[in-house]
Order: C-alpha cells, then structure tokens, then sequence
C-alpha cells in the first residue's frame, strides 16, 4: 500500500485546521504553510468537504475549518476518504472480469495479504489526529494483537514523566 501525494497533503491540512481550533483557515494559507500547490489544495479540500470531516465559506474572509471532531477521527478514515480502502494486495479484484483472482481459493500467499491489509486498517484505525497532530502520538504493536499509543519517547500515556 502506498499513501499517496494527495493524502499527505490532506493530513497536513487538516493538521493545519487542528492547530488553527476551530477557527477559519483560508485554503491559500494551508497550502503555503504546507508547501501544497494551491491548486491540488483547493481539490483536496473538496474532497475533505465531501467526506465531511471539513466544512467551507465562502467570500473574502472565507476558507474552511474543521467539522469533525479530531479526538474522534482516525488516521483510516482520512486515508480511506482520500484514496479508497486500505489494500496491500488486489487480490480481489484480479480476475479478468475485475471480481477475485480466480487463484485465490488455492493461494497460499492471499491469507498472509489479507492478515497484513487487516493489521494496517487496525493500526491506522487506532489513532486519532488529535492525538497525532496535537499530542505528538502514535501507535505500536501492544500485547494481545492490538496496538497501544505512544509519545515520541515510546511510552504510553503516564509513564516516565
């Protein structure tokens, strides 16, 4: 899987729209700010709008800012927004017709893909951009195949200061 130009520039974004707390941010700005040509900002902030997680104005002192909740958007859903589903392998839809890779019920690979493409959606799903952005976090494999959220130092919340 790769996360694409276009995501990346969507996180710093909405990065941008964390930082800023809800007050209005005009699209020229967050692209500066981000090094984001204006023109692929403007079309990434239509697609934020749609996926509802932004919301625009319009006029002189319009822009957009945030219309979601960061303590409760993970980094999937931005992803998936952006691109579609999180996939590692295609095999579902290799087959001449675009449905499953017609060797798929032999395959000895595809479990290993699809365990890989159910631990990332996990791992993105598992942190929030407000913990990202604002608490400098992120997730690592924890015990009991789950993953636990950390500072940069590596340690959890309350532990070490």
């Amino acid at each position: 899987m790769d996360i694409s130009r276009k995501t990346d520039y969507a996180l710093r974004m909405l990065a941008e729209l964390i930082r800023a707390d809800g007050n209005i941010v005009s699209v020229r700005v967050a692209a500066d700010r981000n090094r984001i040509p204006y023109s692929f900002a403007r079309s990434i902030q239509h697609d934020l709008v749609r996926a509802g997680l932004v919301e625009s104005t319009r006029g002189s002192r319009g822009g957009m800012r945030l219309a979601a909740d960061p303590k409760k958007v993970t980094l999937r859903e931005v992803v998936e927004a952006i691109q579609g589903p999180i996939y590692v392998s295609g095999c579902a839809t290799a087959g001449d017709d675009g449905g499953p890779c017609p060797y798929m019920p032999q395959c000895h690979y595809n479990p290993i893909w699809c365990e890989a493409e159910r631990m990332l959606r996990d791992y993105f799903g598992s942190v929030t951009l407000y913990q990202v952005v604002i608490e400098d976090k992120h997730p690592v494999m924890g015990g009991g195949h789950r993953f636990d959220v950390v500072g940069r130092d590596g340690r959890p919340d309350g532990q070490g200061e």
